[in-house]
């Protein structure tokens, strides 16, 4: 049968404007994890599971709507990751330097959720590494540009640069968490991951490029 592009592509709309709306909720969070007990380990735990949560409802989606695999453009291959990782430390380059001039214009943004993550001990770290990171890469990328880059542009016929650009602003809206400036530098993210995946036509390059990004950032930032 063929597959149902337009039940899905909603569906994926639907799930991303609830992405975006939960990251409103989230500065609460960050607000009380003092009162409430939370430790960085157990916000990881949460993240995590929020995220895998996502992944889960984007690939019991796909299969219900006979989507093909080869419309998320999955690219896995040794080369493709090896892509990624050089993509990954050139943009953790720009996203550090772009920090730096924001920082000493005044305009740095809200660090409270990476803070809140910072693990306090080696067996926090691990979690962050070994699961944390992968899984928010990962889904993320299935989210932001497996679907609404690469399948929909399968399943429409539409400009990938235009999915790009649309769901990078929608990646960045995602983001509320870290502030105003925040938002605008990982919508710029966004798009550059966007781009590399259109490029490389693997999802697997940007999901390794997303997660040396950001497991630069926090190693790079761990004492501030």
């Amino acid at each position: 049968m063929a597959p149902h592009w337009l039940p899905f592509a909603a569906f994926a709309v639907l799930l991303t404007a609830a992405v975006v709306a939960l990251t409103w909720a989230s500065r609460g969070v960050l607000e009380s994890r003092d009162a409430d007990g939370l430790t960085p380990r157990s916000l990881l735990v949460q993240v995590s599971s929020s995220q895998a949560a996502v992944g889960l409802l984007v690939l019991a989606a796909a299969w219900t709507a006979r989507i093909p695999v080869d419309a998320f453009r999955i690219g896995a291959s040794w080369r493709h990751a090896a892509v990624g990782a050089a993509v990954g430390v050139l943009l953790a380059a720009g996203n550090e330097a772009a920090m730096r001039v924001l920082d000493e214009a005044g305009l740095g943004y809200d660090e409270d959720l990476r803070a809140a993550l910072t693990p306090a001990d080696a067996a926090g770290w691990l979690v962050l590494f070994g699961v944390a990171l992968p899984v928010v890469a990962g889904v993320e990328e299935l989210l932001f540009r497996g679907v609404l880059v690469g399948a929909f542009a399968a399943g429409f016929g539409a400009s990938p640069w235009l999915l790009a650009a649309a769901s990078s602003v929608a990646f960045g809206a995602a983001h509320t968490a870290q502030g105003a400036v925040g938002v605008a530098v990982t919508t710029a993210l966004g798009f550059a991951l966007a781009a590399a995946y259109v490029l490389t036509g693997s999802l697997l390059a940007a999901v390794v490029a997303h997660y040396v990004v950001n497991a630069a950032e926090f190693a790079l930032h761990a004492r501030d």
